[in-house]
């Protein structure tokens, strides 16, 4: 009754009007009166309206119970900043930026551990594979600055802007010379999007191509449309519409891809309210969002609250898929960032101590069974019966696998902003030229979309 998992290898003007008195001496002035009564009522109603208009509307509601909710989730997220084992993220900083309260402390903190971390892109290859300084790590790394408050008009921001432009560049002669950019369109969309959001003006070629991908529908995952990147793209395009930058022309054939975007992201939502898959729900919520159309309103009211109800359940534990809900439960989006002004801060959140549980402490350990099969081939495949300690993550069961079986099974990871990535199996390496990958599969086939530090399998269940 082991839960099998299979590892297998794969290649989003007023009047003025006198003051009267309470009594009425004549006719006449009882008429004027009456006359200034009614214009006054009638200007405070459009006053009123006026105001009613100003408040900016939201096309969904999350109700105050899910305020402690809400504030957990953002104590996780600054929690994750506390740990110097790990590069730092420019994606916790957009996420904890975008926040209704912060600890400017930490934040401080954490941006300045950022730009330890980033100081070399400028001097980076723009040939280095993209989990190692490429096109989707300089615009985040932009993303943090601008939502930090930094002058990008320093000699440092402007080679910053350069470097994210030229790699943006080759990526746009990539697509021209192999029909894919040099990382994916997601992290090209998120570039483009960087620059908008600092107001940096792009070229035109760069968002032609972008756009041309979308209307032949490249945006696409083992044959599927990728929500993420029709999101982040739609992101994009949203920005550069209403930049004021650019022609009429490009401006129409944005708002076309705009519309054909939304449509193929709500034919992607699912009964449930999710939008592809719980993580990239999210970044669909985002782009719907940002729009301000109430037509949107009933599909994103569904998604917040499965969303929401992911969320008490611990399914969000990634720091970067947290970074990327965050902004959701405070209705905002990455456009907002252009808007942030640092002025206003609520220095209000404080962590508490925290003390890290560990399972050698408990009285009893529960263990539970795994079968782990690594499909090599069509005809070739390895299995093992793990014997590992509940809730292990799946990199602990690979770990248990290799220590006990060294000889038949060993792997490999390589770290990303998003947790460790599966990079070999068995001496079988996943490669980015080569556009190969290890995709994980729960018994009954379905892929596991949590990283591999994330997932923990269940006991005696193969959903």
């Amino acid at each position: 009754d082991a839960l099998p998992i299979s590892l297998r290898e794969n290649k989003v003007r007023t009047p003025i009007c006198a003051p009267w008195s309470s009594a009425c001496t004549s006719g006449e002035v009882c008429r004027v009166q009456q006359s200034c009564r009614n214009m006054a009522s009638l200007w405070l109603g459009w006053t009123a309206l006026v105001l009613f208009l100003a408040v900016p509307a939201n096309l969904y509601e999350i109700p105050e119970t899910n305020a402690k909710l809400i504030r957990s989730l953002n104590l996780k997220l600054l929690r994750t900043t506390e740990d110097v084992s790990e590069k730092p993220n420019p994606s916790v900083l957009v996420g904890l930026r975008l926040s209704k309260e912060h600890n400017l402390e930490k934040e401080r903190q954490y941006l300045q551990r950022l730009k330890l971390a980033y100081q070399t892109i400028p001097s980076r290859s723009v040939e280095e594979p993209a989990d190692e300084g490429g096109t989707g790590h300089s615009a985040l790394y932009l993303l943090a600055l601008r939502a930090s408050c930094e002058d990008l008009d320093t000699p440092e921001g402007r080679k910053l802007v350069t470097h994210l432009k030229q790699q943006l560049h080759d990526e746009k002669e990539q697509i021209a010379d192999t029909g894919k950019p040099l990382s994916n369109y997601y992290q090209y969309s998120l570039g483009i999007l960087a620059l908008c959001v600092n107001h940096k003006k792009v070229d035109d070629h760069v968002i032609q191509k972008l756009l041309h991908a979308e209307v032949k529908n490249k945006f696409t995952l083992k044959g599927e449309t990728s929500v993420d990147t029709e999101a982040m793209a739609g992101l994009a395009f949203l920005c550069l519409k209403n930049s004021g930058l650019y022609k009429s022309e490009l401006t129409e054939k944005l708002q076309e891809s705009i519309d054909h975007i939304q449509v193929k992201i709500l034919q992607s939502q699912e009964a449930s309210g999710v939008f592809g898959n719980i993580y990239s729900t999210a970044l669909a919520v985002q782009v719907l969002a940002a729009t301000k159309d109430d037509v949107y309103s009933n599909a994103c009211s569904k998604a917040v609250n499965i969303l929401l109800q992911n969320v008490r359940q611990g399914n969000f534990r990634n720091p970067m898929m947290m970074s990327q809900l965050f902004p959701v439960l405070q209705h905002k989006t990455y456009l907002d960032i252009s808007m942030i002004d640092c002025k206003h801060d609520t220095d209000t959140l404080t962590l508490k101590s925290h003390t890290s549980g560990s399972r050698a402490g408990s009285v009893q350990e529960e263990n539970i069974s795994i079968k782990l099969i690594v499909k090599l081939s069509s005809d070739l495949e390895h299995s093992m019966l793990l014997r590992v300690p509940k809730d292990s993550s799946l990199l602990e069961v690979l770990t248990e696998a290799q220590r006990q079986d060294p000889e038949h099974f060993s792997f490999e990871t390589k770290a990303t902003l998003s947790g460790p990535y599966l990079t070999e199996v068995a001496g079988r390496k996943a490669t980015h030229t080569e556009r190969t990958y290890w995709q994980l599969l729960r018994g009954s086939g379905t892929s596991i979309m949590e990283g591999i530090a994330d997932y923990s399998p269940k006991d005696r269940k193969s959903t």
